[in-house]
């Protein structure tokens, strides 16, 4: 196997195949992370025959730094933050409730949007797969298991293709399981273990849930 994956069509692919004892699982659903781990989760769910949805979330990047995240946040304002990085940069509580703001208002129009007035899938009682393109930090993996811990799923299980794995660790004292197919060292970025690593747009995000929808309706 190459050091890197072709595409998110391919890493999606390849943790099916570590997924496999999920298949037709009548309790089990996939959640992506938009955008980039919506076509990741989608050949998962296509291969395992699950139903697909998107768990949205919004990372809360520094001030003239974005990239960088002091937290992230999710539905219900679920807020995760990043205390090293806030004691690093000493970002007052201000700040952090005003970028808070204004990504809450960005992650209700895109989860308004991507689902087209559909509520999202019911986790309570049901094994939940939390599907991203790669984990970086893990603030913005981390604001989704505190929302998923809010609604009683049966069980969570962590599915990445790359991770560094310090985070890998961590995470898996959070969850029930992770699954990942790479734990570079030195890590540097998501997008570095990619050869093709376009943005996500939002009309990929909304054509993939639709064929997803269509697939189990059909099965």
């Amino acid at each position: 196997m190459t050091t890197t994956f072709r595409n998110r069509t391919e890493a999606g692919q390849l943790l099916a195949e570590k997924l496999r004892v999920y298949k037709n699982c009548s309790d089990a659903i996939v959640l992506a992370l938009p955008r980039g781990g919506v076509p990741v989760g989608y050949e998962i769910a296509k291969a395992l025959s699950l139903p697909f949805d998107v768990c949205v979330v919004r990372k809360l990047g520094i001030p003239h730094h974005p990239e960088l995240a002091m937290g992230a946040i999710a539905s219900n304002g679920v807020r995760v933050l990043n205390y090293d990085i806030l004691s690093e940069w000493v970002i007052p509580d201000k700040i952090i409730d005003k970028v808070s703001a204004k990504e809450l208002r960005e992650l209700r129009r895109r989860e308004y949007s991507y689902r087209n007035n559909h509520l999202p899938i019911d986790v309570k009682n049901r094994t939940v797969i939390l599907v991203d393109d790669g984990i970086a930090t893990g603030s913005t993996m981390r604001a989704v298991i505190a929302l998923m811990r809010q609604q009683q799923p049966k069980r969570i299980i962590v599915a990445v293709p790359v991770a560094p794995i310090s985070v890998y660790k961590q995470l898996q004292m959070e969850v029930d399981k992770i699954v990942c197919l790479k734990m570079p060292e030195p890590f540097y970025a998501v997008g570095l273990w990619y050869d093709n690593f376009p943005q996500t747009s939002d009309e990929q995000v909304h054509k993939l849930l639709e064929k997803s929808t269509m697939t189990v309706s059909a099965a």
